[in-house]
């Protein structure tokens, strides 16, 4: 059993960090001074200027099938690079991609909706959650109704990201109420210029979600993303994605701030000498290792099941409930070790403090993430040790 990265792997890996260190961990101190003031982190241009320098090292559609100009990359390199990128916390993202399930469209909808979206001159953003259903997705109660050639959409949606940029959304619905979730979802392709307004949201961390509200929204019948009926298994797709993504963020920025961790233990000094010599401070130091390393190979075991072509969801459960709660514990321990400079805004620690409990609520909680691995065990459709079969 060999665990090493391919050489292709840590060139691309290599690169990645050095393109990070270079291009995006300076705009930090600026980051910081205009979440401050509440301004956005990085404008559009900023960020697609970025995502333009990213191109030319060969960062473009990590994910995105070759027809489409993507990288079309295994999905434990895509999970390295995302480990790259949470090594920062600017808001950047590399370009040429899009919500996975846009790769439903049809012919007309890939010119209109997919080709934009990858480009990077249109933006999206996928509406599911509501205010009475957000971990239990099979709980939604925004209605679409057929009404000739439109569908007529009426009800809220909250906490959906990336939504102030948006001027489309994926939206989910109830067509048939009777069928729920088993059938009775439907995905739509909805301009945000067809009549639905938001609000922002605001939230303790950087994340700026919205809420958003329709109230006799017609879309067009050829705005069905997929078929009707088939809305539920493309929000189950979109979710599932992000359960090895996140925790591959997680994973980067958890790498830096102990890295920070070990760097200031052996400079501080108290009672004569750095504080790395306490035995309180290296169990914490070893704490935030194991836990890190063990969250690693739980996040590349869901990548590498997803580049196997076997049911990722298990694995993807474990991947999430790991790296989000392991960084959440290795921010705060960190934080414990600088002591008070690190509950300073001085430091950057604080503000990864705010946006890792984040981690532990989107894309399914930690409790949904629990419950979907003991029902798993519980029901016979997980076998204790299966992976290694």
């Amino acid at each position: 059993m060999d665990f090493a990265l391919t050489d292709e792997q840590r060139s691309i890996r290599e690169t990645a960090r050095a393109f990070i260190a270079k291009e995006v961990m300076p705009l930090e101190p600026e980051v910081l001074q205009r979440e401050r003031r509440g301004e956005s982190a990085l404008t559009h241009e900023e960020l697609r200027a970025l995502q333009a320098k990213a191109r030319d090292f060969g960062f473009w559609g990590l994910g995105t099938p070759a027809a489409y100009g993507g990288a079309d990359l295994p999905a434990v390199t895509q999970s390295l690079l995302w480990s790259e990128v949470g090594r920062t916390f600017v808001p950047f993202v590399f370009g040429g991609e899009t919500d996975v399930i846009l790769y439903r469209a049809n012919a007309e909808q890939r010119e209109e909706y997919l080709l934009p979206a990858i480009e990077g001159t249109r933006a999206s953003c996928f509406a599911v959650t509501e205010p009475d259903a957000g971990s239990d997705l099979t709980a939604i109660r925004m209605r679409a109704v057929r009404d000739g050639d439109d569908w007529v959409l009426n009800g809220e949606k909250t906490f959906i990201t990336r939504g102030r940029e948006a001027d489309f959304s994926i939206v989910i619905a109830v067509t048939d109420a009777e069928l729920g979730y088993r059938g009775g979802f439907t995905a739509f392709l909805v301009d945000r210029a067809l009549g639905w307004t938001s609000e922002t949201i605001d939230t303790m961390g950087p994340a700026r979600p919205i809420s958003m509200a329709f109230d006799d929204v017609r879309v067009p019948h050829r705005n069905v993303l997929g078929e009707v009926g088939d809305g539920f298994r493309l929000a189950m797709e979109w979710i599932g994605r992000g359960r090895y993504v996140i925790p591959s963020q997680a994973i980067g920025a958890a790498e830096r701030l102990l890295g920070m961790a070990v760097e200031y233990a052996t400079q501080r000094r108290t009672f004569g000498k750095p504080i790395g010599e306490h035995q309180m401070i290296q169990a914490m130091l070893a704490d935030s290792e194991v836990e890190l390393e063990s969250a690693r190979w739980l996040v590349l075991l869901a990548a590498w099941t997803v580049d196997q072509g076997r049911d990722p969801r298990h694995q993807s459960s474990m991947a999430k409930l790991a790296g989000a709660t392991m960084a959440n514990r290795v921010v705060d321990r960190v934080m414990q070790i600088h002591g008070g400079m690190g509950y300073t805004r001085e430091l950057p620690i604080e503000r990864w403090y705010r946006e890792a409990r984040l981690w532990r609520i989107y894309e399914g909680t930690d409790e949904i993430q629990r419950r979907a691995i003991a029902k798993n065990l519980l029901s016979g459709r997980r076998r204790i040790g299966g992976h290694l079969a």
